[in-house]
């Protein structure tokens, strides 16, 4: 596959705009590398392949996280609640310690950090990465899941986070 010739591509503002009103799940993708943790916030999360059970989500090129991320030998992935905005916002902020507390954890496994409350766990292998516009696709091999209860997930939406509500039953 190609890229598009020069000048058909819409603006990156127009774009983002249109990309808005697309509904999405939040997940907090942690592991932990030389002995701290690091985690961060994404939105682009989704399954990728049943056999083998792969994942993916991307990270800016320009994250200072995703360094973390990269160097360590597994990764979990922290499907959020319906009530965790303040735990995205978190770990999607700058300058802070997104480990400090109010943030509540505990080590997995396989040493990874693992989110308090989340609707499920799961621990990945890094299967497989690339470089595509300015962000990089991170692939995962599922290892173990836990879910923690069938809870309502928390969504990202024209810039916020929300709840999800089902339509009544016909």
């Amino acid at each position: 596959m190609t890229a598009a010739p020069s000048g058909l591509a819409v603006t990156s503002d127009l774009f983002r705009r249109a990309l808005a009103v697309h509904a999405s799940g939040v997940v907090v993708i942690t592991a932990q590398h030389g002995g701290r943790p690091a985690g961060l916030t994404a939105t682009s999360f989704s399954s990728v392949s049943l056999d083998p059970p792969l994942v993916s989500f991307y990270v800016d090129r320009s994250s200072t996280t995703w360094p973390s991320l990269r160097a360590a030998d597994h990764f979990a992935v922290n499907v959020l609640a319906h009530d965790q905005a303040e735990v995205a916002a978190r770990f999607a902020s700058r300058g802070v310690d997104r480990f400090a507390e109010p943030t509540r954890w505990r080590p997995g496994p396989l040493g990874a950090p693992l989110l308090q409350d989340v609707s499920a766990h799961l621990v990945c292998l890094p299967y497989e990465t690339a470089e595509v516009g300015d962000h990089i696709l991170v692939v995962g091999l599922v290892v173990e899941a836990e879910l923690r209860g069938p809870g309502r997930p928390l969504l990202y939406h024209q810039g916020r986070f929300g709840r999800f509500l089902a339509h009544p039953e016909s």
